[in-house]
């Protein structure tokens, strides 16, 4: 097939073109600048110029297309709210392509929707009213469902770990550098899923193979990784101090993140993995964490 992947330099979509090809799909990534245009084309993609604001690019992308992966998100926080938007106007449009076809289009969301306090599965849903803008996303697949379009829903959780990280977990480790002290909050047991990048790329391929409508996958090797272990594996690789403090003290200290830090939810994929036949095979989050080059490397490509 011919897919459309927006998002296709960026950490989790340059790893998903790639796997398109090697399974032998034909590939159209949306590229918004010169140097995206050359990564995609030395990867072996054809070249689509625009960008997520730019929803007329978005609509072509689509309609040259046998299905759409959309893995791009401008991931500027300061503007969170607005980008959570964006994503919602890219969604319908893509979606208004497709409506009435079995062309699938497959859309990113994030277990951090669901609420904590049991484990999540894909029935889950997100709380509605939802205080995480991110629910957007998930919104916005559910009114494409109902104009017609197969959409596929991959949840990903906190931490999407590999090489040329640019996530939560390079985020805490700056945070640690600057402040010299790694910091977990109160006894560090609240938990993040994670999945590797590679392990990720494969669940986006197989669900859009699958081309199941009002289907949801959850991305998740590891079902909860406790906070604590990743502030020591933090603390030891930089040789800072490792700290537990309370919720105000954490809150001073890692400042906007600290609701993601704050982050606890343990989410299976166990039905995923049943229906689409996907086993995770890369390292898990703390093997992956304990090697100097995961504190070194350069973040890779711009998912926007």
């Amino acid at each position: 097939m011919r897919i459309f992947v927006t998002g296709s330099t960026g950490f989790i979509g340059s790893a998903v073109v790639q796997d398109l090809i090697s399974a032998g799909h034909r590939v159209l990534g949306l590229a918004r600048s010169d140097e995206a245009a050359k990564r995609l084309a030395t990867a072996g993609a054809q070249v689509h110029r625009g960008d997520l604001e730019d929803l007329d690019s978005l609509r072509r992308g689509a309609a040259e297309s046998d299905g759409v992966i959309h893995t791009g998100f401008n991931h500027d926080f300061s503007n969170f709210k607005k980008n959570t938007e964006n994503d919602r106007k890219a969604i319908q449009a893509l979606g208004s392509v497709l409506a009435g076809s079995a062309r699938p289009l497959v859309v990113t969301s994030g277990i951090g929707l669901l609420p904590s306090g049991r484990l999540a599965t894909e029935e889950t849903m997100p709380v509605s009213p939802n205080p995480n803008p991110r629910v957007a996303s998930e919104e916005a697949a559910r009114e494409v469902a109902d104009r017609g379009v197969y959409v596929s829903v991959v949840r990903l959780p906190p931490s999407v770990h590999g090489d040329g990280d640019h996530g939560f977990v390079p985020i805490l480790i700056g945070i640690a550098r600057e402040k010299g002290v790694s910091v977990y909050i109160g006894e560090g047991a609240n938990r993040w899923p994670a999945v590797h990048r590679l392990d990720a790329a494969r669940l986006f391929r197989l669900a859009l193979e699958k081309s199941a409508p009002r289907a949801y996958y959850h991305g998740v090797a590891e079902e909860g990784v406790k906070f604590r272990d990743i502030a020591e594996i933090i603390g030891r690789r930089l040789n800072v101090p490792v700290a537990g403090k309370s919720s105000e003290e954490a809150a001073s200290h890692f400042a906007w993140f600290a609701h993601f830090a704050a982050i606890d939810v343990q989410a299976s994929s166990k039905h995923t993995q049943e229906v689409l036949g996907w086993r995770p095979t890369q390292p898990g989050l703390i093997a992956d964490m304990d090697r100097p080059s995961y504190f070194n490397f350069p973040p890779t490509g711009d998912s926007r």
